[in-house]
């Protein structure tokens, strides 16, 4: 079985991407699953507070459970013009201490999405994406690009994702992500 770690980057109780990633666990191919973490309860990152208490633990639940995933989904929202903050900081907390940066991202698999009420997606937050996983040494999946514009309009009133094409799309992106997955074991 073929294990994905799917995080979005919104807090947002009705969040578009958080409703994709939502969509996206129902779409796996035969023989993955997703697995959905969460970026809530992660402190912004202070040194000073982990040299006094360590890695926090939401943020070490977040790490095991990277470790024991094939592949990350990162599902990004993007604020004016780039990646989120409270996202980024969740990542950053992530790389803690530098020591584990290896271990836990090293040749990782990563695929990046996102959805957006604007009209051109999330394509500048996975641009500013693509030089974080860079440096932490992960293998981003160049082989699908997936930005839902005017998400509001494919959402039904649950924030579920209606949208017959989107989600065929959906389907689709996951599928060659996971083949990308699979092809680097």
């Amino acid at each position: 079985m073929t294990t994905i770690l799917g995080l979005s980057g919104s807090l947002r109780r009705a969040s578009f991407n958080a409703s994709l990633l939502r969509a996206a666990s129902g779409l796996m191919p035969e023989g993955a699953t997703l697995q959905t973490g969460s970026i809530a309860g992660v402190p912004l990152y202070n040194a000073d507070d982990e040299s006094a208490s360590g890695i926090p633990e939401p943020v070490a639940r977040l790490k095991d459970a990277l470790m024991q995933a094939d592949g990350l989904l990162v599902v990004t929202p993007e604020y004016n013009n780039s990646l989120p903050g409270v996202f980024k900081n969740a990542i950053d907390w992530m790389t803690r201490p530098a020591d584990d940066i290896a271990q836990v991202w090293g040749g990782k698999p990563v695929a990046v999405i996102g959805a957006s009420p604007g009209g051109f997606g999330t394509i500048l937050a996975q641009n500013a994406w693509l030089p974080v996983f860079r440096t932490l040494g992960t293998r981003p999946w160049f082989g699908g690009r997936m930005m839902v514009s005017r998400a509001h309009t494919l959402m039904d009133a649950d924030h579920e994702l209606e949208n017959a094409e989107t989600r065929k799309q959906l389907a689709s992106f996951l599928s060659g992500f996971v083949d990308f997955v699979r092809a680097g074991d």
